[in-house]
């Protein structure tokens, strides 16, 4: 029965693919107040063997509200991770990642940031006994020249951290909590910015379902709670991986 391993709904964890098997994600985010709503699929490949992996992400977005406001591709990202520190056997690893963000999304419309952007995170995962893993992130996004709506543009430096403890003692069944803390500044004239910041606290459950040719499917459901600077905010967050070997 194998053991789910994948992301946690905002928390990487720090297990690349295995040789042989590809991953492709669905994430699905609407804050329940605005209806806005956020959407990413990534897909990830192992590049020979555990150690490297590449994958891209491509996000879709709709940032106003009502039946006929627009929506746009953002700011597709490819990444490169590392794995520097144990695999997914091992009861502590960390995975280093380097992102590249290219200026797909239309800035004039708030579906990018109009320059590309660079991102470093690193991801760490740690199991802390038979029924019980813990993962943390912290990252940093620099993006020189980002536009606003009006095309201003100012260089931009984000932060990110957060960390999530998952119960995994129900099998192909897991229970988790995420706290997720992000500062990502916004254009507002040239020169000029206005950092936006974020936190959130996410109770969330995940299932898996286990074929005998591979195929892994992973459903997950969570509930960000908005606290703090950002106390009010209510979303739900639905997530669906496919995992399964690819090549002869």
């Amino acid at each position: 029965m194998p053991a789910i391993q994948d992301n946690s709904l905002f928390v990487e964890e720090a297990y690349n693919q295995e040789p042989g098997i590809v991953q492709h994600i669905n994430v699905f985010l609407r804050d329940l107040r605005t209806n806005r709503w956020f959407a990413t699929f990534t897909q990830e490949y192992p590049m020979g063997g555990v150690r490297h992996q590449a994958s891209y992400t491509i996000p879709y977005q709709q940032l106003d509200t009502g039946a006929d406001s627009p929506s746009g591709l953002g700011d597709v990202a490819l990444n490169y991770r590392y794995q520097l520190v144990g695999n997914g056997e091992s009861r502590v690893a960390v995975a280093p990642r380097f992102t590249v963000f290219l200026p797909t999304g239309d800035s004039r419309k708030g579906f990018g940031a109009g320059s590309t952007g660079v991102q470093i995170a690193v991801p760490l995962s740690a199991v802390l006994s038979d029924s019980w893993v813990a993962h943390a992130n912290v990252g940093a996004t620099f993006t020189p020249s980002s536009r606003d709506e009006q095309g201003d543009k100012a260089n931009t430096l984000g932060y990110n951290v957060g960390t999530s403890l998952i119960w995994t003692g129900g099998g192909t069944f897991n229970g988790f909590v995420e706290v997720v803390w992000s500062d990502a500044p916004i254009v507002r004239g040239f020169h000029r910015t206005q950092h936006q910041t974020s936190f959130l606290v996410s109770p969330s459950v995940r299932w898996a379902y286990n074929f005998a040719n591979g195929l892994q499917v992973v459903p997950a459901i969570g509930f960000p709670i908005g606290v703090g600077s950002s106390s009010g905010q209510r979303s739900i967050i639905l997530y669906l991986s496919f995992e399964h070997p690819f090549g002869p």
